[in-house]
C-alpha cells in the first residue's frame, strides 16, 4: 500500500465536462497515483467540482467543492500524513477548482450554441383548475421551476413533474400548483425558472398569465355546438312528431271521394 502522495494535474476540457487525469510513479516498484477531477454546470444535487485519488486504481482521497477539503479515505493515509499535508493539499485543489470552474465557464461561453433558452409559459385550463408553469426548448437538462407567494418560498400545493425529452434533443419540465381560486386572488403568486443559458432567473407572475387565451373562447364553442346539437334534435324530433300526428288523421278521417255529374 502507498501512503504517500504527490500529485500532477493535466486538465483535458471536453464538453460541459472538464476531466483530468495525472500518473505519477512514486518507486521502481510501478505504483501509479491518479486524480480525476469533474466540473459540471450548476443546477444538480451534485457538487459543482469534484477530486478523487487513486492510488493503483483504488480510491483513497476526496476534495469537493462543498466539503472544500481533501479527506483521506484509508486509516494508512490518515496516520502517514499529517494535518498540515492534508490542508496543504486542500489549498491546492481550491486554487484549481477556481481554475477549473472558471475555464468551464469561458468555454461554456464560447461554445453557447449549446445552449439553448427555455420558452416558458404559465396558464390554467379554466379559472379553477391548478397553474400549470411550463418550461420547454431548453439544453442542457438541469433547470430550477420554484414557486414564491407573496415573495416567499413556497413548496405546499406544488406539484413538480419530472424532466422529459423532446424530439429535437431539448427537453420540457413543468411545475403545478394546486391552490383555490380565492388564494390566487388574495396573494401574489410567482413561478421562477432558473438556466445555465439565462443571465438571470425569469420571473412569470400568476395574476398576469392565470387563464388560457382561448380558454374562455374553447368553452363558448362547445356550448354553442351543444346548443345547435340540441336545437338540431329538437326540430328533428317536432318534425317527426308533425308527420306522426298527420298520419294518424288521414287514418282516423279519411277523405270523401266526389261523385260525378
Amino acid at each position: 500500500m502507498i501512503c504517500t502522495v504527490k500529485h500532477l494535474l493535466i486538465y483535458i476540457v471536453k464538453s460541459l465536462l472538464l476531466l483530468s487525469v495525472s500518473v505519477h510513479l512514486t518507486s521502481a516498484a510501478s505504483h501509479s497515483l491518479r486524480y480525476i477531477s469533474t466540473a459540471i454546470t450548476p443546477g444538480t444535487p451534485f457538487p459543482q467540482y469534484t477530486v478523487v485519488g487513486l492510488v493503483d486504481g483504488e480510491p483513497l482521497m476526496v476534495y469537493d467543492s462543498n466539503v472544500r477539503k481533501m479527506t483521506p479515505k484509508t486509516e494508512c493515509l490518515e496516520k502517514s500524513e499529517g494535518e498540515d499535508f492534508w490542508n496543504s493539499e486542500s489549498e491546492i485543489f481550491k486554487d484549481e477548482q477556481r481554475w477549473s470552474l472558471s475555464n468551464m465557464d469561458t468555454t461554456m461561453k464560447r461554445h453557447n450554441n449549446t445552449q439553448v433558452s427555455p420558452e416558458v409559459s404559465l396558464f390554467q385550463k379554466d379559472s379553477s383548475s391548478p397553474v400549470v408553469c411550463h418550461a420547454t426548448g431548453f439544453f442542457p437538462k438541469a433547470v430550477l421551476i420554484s414557486w414564491q407567494k407573496n415573495g416567499k418560498d413556497l413548496h405546499e400545493d406544488v406539484e413538480l413533474r419530472e424532466t422529459l425529452p423532446n424530439q429535437d434533443g431539448t427537453f420540457q419540465k413543468r411545475s403545478v400548483l394546486t391552490v383555490s381560486p380565492e388564494e390566487l386572488d388574495r396573494h401574489n403568486y410567482t413561478c421562477i425558472i432558473q438556466h445555465s443559458s439565462l443571465e438571470k432567473k425569469m420571473i412569470l407572475t400568476v395574476s398576469d398569465h392565470r387563464v388560457l387565451p382561448n380558454g374562455g373562447l374553447g368553452g363558448v364553442l362547445v356550448g354553442a355546438i351543444i346548443a345547435i346539437l340540441l336545437f338540431i334534435l329538437i326540430c328533428v324530433g317536432v318534425f317527426i312528431w308533425k308527420k306522426k300526428k298527420q298520419s294518424l288523421t288521414e287514418t282516423h278521417h279519411p277523405t270523401t271521394p266526389q261523385s260525378s255529374g
